[in-house]
């Protein structure tokens, strides 16, 4: 994100005048009287130039809109409005015949071709209903509301509660942004997509001269209210490219993304509202009436294209909603998000920091390392169960290898390169290539497949600068990676086995998850028989798993398909971590073999790769976990087991005995012999957020027992009844072993 730059505003200062000077001393008392004169003036002063301060600075604020509004505004509608005419001429020649059109539930409707709308339809079925309905889908493709059927048609419609609904209803808002930064800056506009959760748009102000703060928020909103009050409706007219050039003859952007994305001799779509007309595939809803509440979250920057060699853009983000009650409650989300943060938990309990001096490379502290390596050893525990073997790669290989690998020609720009001795080499980005040298060290055996490697090697990747957020994006890694060779007769086993994996690690974090099958790529190594053969296979092995499962088209990896697995959090957000890939393309690619049954035959035979993570990355892992446990750990996780308290300066020694005899146990133990109240020292260790406070004192001594408050649970905060300090570890180890998160003794 962009630094927020906000214009320094000078302003006259304010000096208070001195009194006349005396040659004669005064009295101490009419001295002390003049100090207090000014002192009472002083406030005064502050409080004038604050006054003049605020005044400069609306005196050089940017007004509500432009003056005058920009050109390109009036030379885009003249336009428009020809084309329009001509085309309403055009529609209205269309022969108007009867049509049936079929409801989802198989009712059928009778309409007139290029005059009955979806629009009509929803009106018959009740005025409640088509209020709340956004689009409609008209024989499987996305349609306006108010565009008419051009034949028989299958309907389906979709409100807000829809993905479907959701993402055009903020299409269609950040059409709202963008006439709100068209004449609230004169922008250039460049692309406004909906999000997961909102939308956003990207735009050059003064020709990349002006940065946007947040305190430009509230007048683009204000502009973007009014937009919203006119119910400007949304008009849909086909352009042909050139015509589309001359449009937007004053935007280099869309000139770009005309000249990119429109073909030679085609037609594509604009849609209006008010005084925005932009380059739009569409759908859109009927007006911008249907906006309720509306809000500008957040801004940062961005690259044309997401090319950091073109021009530097600004992105600006909102949010919208069919009712206010819904922004409510999604503000009250994002309140919970951003108290949730693991950028913000993790500087608050020591757990890591970023330098500018190593962009997007995690610093873990103590505490941080704690969580880091309980992590590591949950994976470690699992291998031995599963039949993993654990192996150390290289940091670095000679571009030789990612060339075999296809690394090269597909991911070159995400690695870090560099010369050794006249000879180029990459800091690796992922260790299946190391894996498959590994494989073919030796001569294998049938005997030895499966055989299942692990590597907790560190990865980098050459994230932009601007792509870098905290734990979730960074460019130095560990995976929890491994990779399974194995013969084809097998992948069904062991699939079924990662899903077994998959549930139990995912179970202990109090994940919910679902899985996706990406498909072929535009950009694939390998024959379309073995993609066909490998994504078969796994669709076969997500049938008999017998959860649900969606197919996502295009988002394999370039060497084979793979099941992306889906977690959801504590704010019922989706994450993508865990990775099933299933690699025909690799194990041909190095030449790896292994020996048949037969092996008194010469032939040899290709294995198959299934490369796989549970984690993803350890790192992301930490920040999705913090933010789902919102920094309070389970403590089998937690970096603070217990906090020891001695209620008196007679009790210290004690108090330390307790702690050492904790942390031989394997616990993370502190105690705490400040001067501070016993009240302060445990709430101390409520905000530090220990698992146990440990209060001590001369009943405590005498019985070797210790006074367990539990942090986490608020019946539990008080005085209980002393627990013999054996036998509290013993509970304390169950605790620790079960994986539980209620943090019961």
């Amino acid at each position: 994100m962009s630094e927020e730059v906000t214009k320094k505003v000078e302003s006259l200062s304010v000096s208070d005048k001195a009194a006349p000077a005396q040659a004669d001393a005064k009295a101490p008392v009419d001295a002390e009287k003049q100090q207090q004169q000014k002192q009472q003036q002083k406030p005064k002063g502050e409080k004038k130039q604050k006054k003049d301060k605020k005044k400069a600075a609306n005196e050089n604020a940017r007004p509500l809109y432009v003056e005058p509004q920009p050109e390109f505004i009036d030379h885009r509608i003249k336009i428009f409005e020809q084309l329009k005419a001509k085309a309403d001429a055009e529609l209205a020649k269309k022969e108007r015949v009867p049509i049936k059109i079929t409801l989802k539930d198989g009712a059928v409707k009778e309409g007139i071709a290029y005059e009955t709308s979806p629009f009509e339809i929803a009106k018959d079925i009740g005025k409640s209903f088509l209020e709340r309905q956004v689009i409609s889908k008209v024989n499987g493709e996305l349609w306006d509301l108010e565009r008419p059927f051009e034949g028989d048609a299958k309907l389906e419609f979709f409100d807000f509660e829809t993905d479907e609904g959701k993402q055009v209803f903020w299409h269609s808002s950040a059409h709202v942004l963008g006439e709100g930064c068209e004449c609230h800056y004169g922008a250039h506009l460049c692309f406004g997509p909906p999000t997961e959760d909102g939308f956003f748009y990207d735009m050059a102000i003064d020709n990349g001269e002006t940065v946007v703060s947040q305190a430009d928020f509230k007048n683009i909103e204000t502009v973007c209210t009014k937009a919203i009050k006119e119910k400007q409706r949304f008009e849909r007219l086909v352009m042909t490219k050139e015509e589309l050039l001359e449009m937007f003859n004053y935007n280099k952007y869309k000139q770009r993304l005309i000249q990119d994305k429109v073909p030679d001799g085609t037609s594509t779509t604009v849609y209006r509202c008010g005084p925005l007309i932009d380059l739009c595939r569409g759908p859109h809803i009927p007006h911008t009436g249907r906006i309720k509440a509306f809000k500008v979250i957040k801004n940062s920057s961005s690259y044309f294209l997401a090319n950091k060699e073109n021009d530097s853009l600004q992105r600006i983000y909102g949010v919208s909603f069919p009712d206010k009650a819904a922004m409510k409650a999604h503000l009250k989300y994002l309140e919970e998000a951003a108290a949730r943060d693991h950028r913000k938990i993790g500087r608050e309990q020591d757990l890591f920091f970023f330098h500018e001096m190593s962009p997007g490379s995690c610093f873990w502290l103590p505490h941080g390392t704690r969580i880091y390596n309980a992590l590591v050893d949950l994976l470690r525990g699992e291998y031995r169960k599963r039949g993993y073997e654990e192996v150390i790669t290289p940091n670095m290989y000679n571009a030789k290898l990612w060339e075999t690998s296809g690394h090269w020609a597909n991911y070159k720009d995400n690695m870090f390169t560099f010369n050794v001795e006249k000879e180029q080499f990459g800091l690796k980005p992922m260790n299946c290539p190391g894996h498959c040298l590994m494989f073919k060290s030796r001569e294998r055996s049938y005997r030895e497949l499966p055989w299942r490697c692990a590597d907790f090697g560190v990865i980098h990747r050459n994230e932009f600068s601007g792509a870098l957020t905290g734990l979730t994006r960074v460019r130095r890694f560990q995976q929890d990676d491994a990779h399974i060779f194995c013969t084809e007769d097998q992948i069904e086993d062991e699939i079924s086995g990662l899903f077994d994996f998959l549930k139990n690690i995912y179970g202990i974090f109090g994940f919910d998850f679902k899985m996706e099958l990406s498909t072929r790529p535009e950009k694939y190594v390998g024959e379309i028989e073995t993609w066909n053969n490998a994504e078969a296979k796994l669709e076969k092995a997500l049938n008999a798993w017998g959860g649900d499962w969606e197919v996502n088209p295009g988002d394999g990896a370039f060497y084979g398909p793979k099941i992306d697995i889906m977690i959801s959090d504590a704010l019922r957000r989706w994450h993508q971590c865990a990775t099933i890939q299933l690699d025909f393309q690799l194990p041909q690619r190095f030449e790896l073999e292994f020996r048949g049954k037969d092996e008194k035959s010469a032939e040899v035979l290709r294995p198959v790769m299934i490369h796989r993570a549970i984690l993803g990355s350890v790192e992301r892992m930490t920040a999705i976990l913090t933010e789902h446990y919102a920094g309070k750990w389970p403590f089998w996780l937690s970096p603070r087991h217990v906090l020891v308290v001695p209620v008196g300066v007679k009790y210290f020694e004690y108090a330390e005995k307790v702690q050492r005899k904790l942390i031989l146990e394997g616990f993370y133990a502190d105690v705490d012999l400040s001067g501070n109240t016993l009240q302060k020292k445990v709430r101390n260790g409520q905000v530090q957020r220990y698992n146990f406070v440990f209060v001590v004192g001369e009943q405590e001594q005498t019985d070797n027992s210790v006074n367990v408050r539990n942090t986490y649970i608020q019946e539990a905060q008080g005085r209980s009844s002393d627990i013999k300090l054996d036998e509290v570890i013993v509970k304390l180890h169950a605790l620790k072993d079960s994986k539980r998160v209620d943090n019961v003794l």
